[in-house]
């Protein structure tokens, strides 16, 4: 029995190891065809007995065709089941980042059963990127550069170096295709790898250990800040948004991986994982930090960040200044017949916390804390005598008796009418606050 060179044997432990403790039987990888993926592999075949999916994208680029030939016809010769997805990345600026976006959700779509993707980043991928970051400009967090796992994405690869991938190639002379892409000094990335890692090496000779060990560092202490920002989104999280005064008494570095965390979530987020600078953290947390009085925000790329009384509230900027559809109002009370209409300046209103003492709605909303946006909006029920007897967001009048219903806006394809909870509250609301001496 040949015994396999000991940079084989050495690759294929890491992979068989890194899928032992994940419990996996089967490998799902992102195969391009290069020397890498390659490698990942022929080693997950040879740990799993042959149970390996190959997944490739193909990104239209020039050579792209030729890259799907090579993928199958290796698949072919291996025995090994290929999946193909072919994406339009389109032409202009951040053709890599775009490329890289659409290639990550492919390969997601190919996936389709939710198991882990591996992808074969290695540690000189890895000690690029953090070069990478440091060029762009980047805190703490950016210098932990590739995650060993991220979502459905897994890297077994990242301590092995591409000498020792070539090497793994090059003992089991394995096919592999040559993306001239990963030569076109147009791409930043190919400019670091080939000018600025090899002058980094004459001033130490063990660079790429050094940048990855920083990754490692980084990465540990990002863990810790993570844990902790999320507990703090959990003390600050209100309907609305997030309570101020939490964020603002909490550690910079946490407050901001915070509020990052928040923006970029995907149920309300208002900005991509790259659009949130850290200037504009900085000033998301001063407004944070600020006075606490009326309303101020902060335009960002998708959206708008607004500090409301307390609160920060994002707000998508095509629908900042328009509220949801309002459901209508039906009114029932004995001074009809009622009109119902959005309030005007100069509206004043006897509210029953007053009891009976006559304010201008514009300073009660002020009061009671409404966002500018929920005022703008606002509709009043007017008696037959011209009295303004309920208010959205205030309730009725003082001893004034009178059932509201709101029936909710329907939402696409539903049926209009009235949503029992809706009623509930509203009627509950304008008779209780109608009358606060009970009579």
């Amino acid at each position: 029995m040949d015994v396999p060179p000991p940079v084989v044997a050495r690759l294929r432990a890491v992979v068989a190891h890194a899928l032992a403790v994940r419990g996996l039987r089967r490998a799902l990888v992102a195969f391009s065809g290069g020397p890498d993926s390659t490698a990942l592999a022929d080693a997950c075949a040879a740990a799993t007995g042959g149970q390996v999916v190959l997944l490739h994208v193909d990104h239209g680029a020039p050579a792209s065709a030729r890259a799907a030939d090579h993928a199958a016809a290796w698949a072919a010769d291996r025995g090994l089941p290929l999946r193909v997805a072919r994406v339009d990345v389109g032409d202009g600026a951040s053709w890599e980042a775009r490329a890289r976006a659409a290639r990550y959700r492919a390969l997601v779509e190919l996936a389709a059963t939710g198991e882990p993707v591996l992808t074969a980043h290695t540690a000189s991928d890895q000690a690029e990127t953090v070069l990478l970051q440091l060029v762009r400009g980047t805190g703490p967090a950016g210098l932990a550069g590739v995650a060993r796992r991220r979502g459905p994405f897994l890297r077994p690869l990242l301590d092995v170096g591409r000498d020792e991938v070539l090497a793994y190639v090059a003992a089991l002379d394995l096919a592999t295709f040559a993306d001239p892409m990963n030569d076109d000094r147009r791409f930043t990335r190919v400019r670091v790898r080939r000018e600025l890692v090899p002058l980094l090496a004459q001033l130490n000779p063990q660079v790429e250990a050094a940048l990855c060990r920083l990754a490692a560092a980084a990465a540990e202490e990002r863990a810790v800040i993570d844990a902790a920002a999320r507990a703090l989104l959990r003390a600050a999280a209100r309907p609305g948004g997030l309570a101020c005064a939490p964020l603002a008494a909490a550690p910079p570095a946490v407050a901001k991986r915070a509020l990052a965390t928040w923006l970029r979530a995907p149920d309300g987020g208002i900005a991509t994982a790259r659009s949130v600078t850290a200037r504009q953290l900085e000033l998301a947390l001063g407004l944070c930090r600020g006075r606490d009085a009326g309303s101020r925000g902060l335009d960002l790329a998708g959206g708008r960040l607004e500090r409301v009384y307390g609160e920060l509230r994002r707000a998508g900027l095509a629908s900042s200044s328009v509220g949801p559809r309002p459901g209508a109002i039906a009114v029932d009370g004995p001074d009809g017949p009622y009109r119902v209409r959005t309030w005007q300046p100069g509206d004043r209103m006897r509210p029953a916390r007053l009891r009976g003492r006559s304010r201008k709605l514009s300073d009660l909303f002020i009061d009671g804390r409404v966002p500018r946006a929920a005022r703008a909006a606002a509709r009043v029920v007017v008696a037959a005598d011209g009295t303004i007897v309920w208010s959205e967001h205030l309730g009725a009048a003082h001893q004034v008796a009178i059932a509201v219903t709101t029936t909710a806006p329907p939402a696409p394809g539903d049926r209009p009418g009235p949503s029992a909870a809706a009623v509930a509250s509203a009627t509950a609301t304008a008779t209780a606050t109608g009358r606060p001496d009970g009579g």
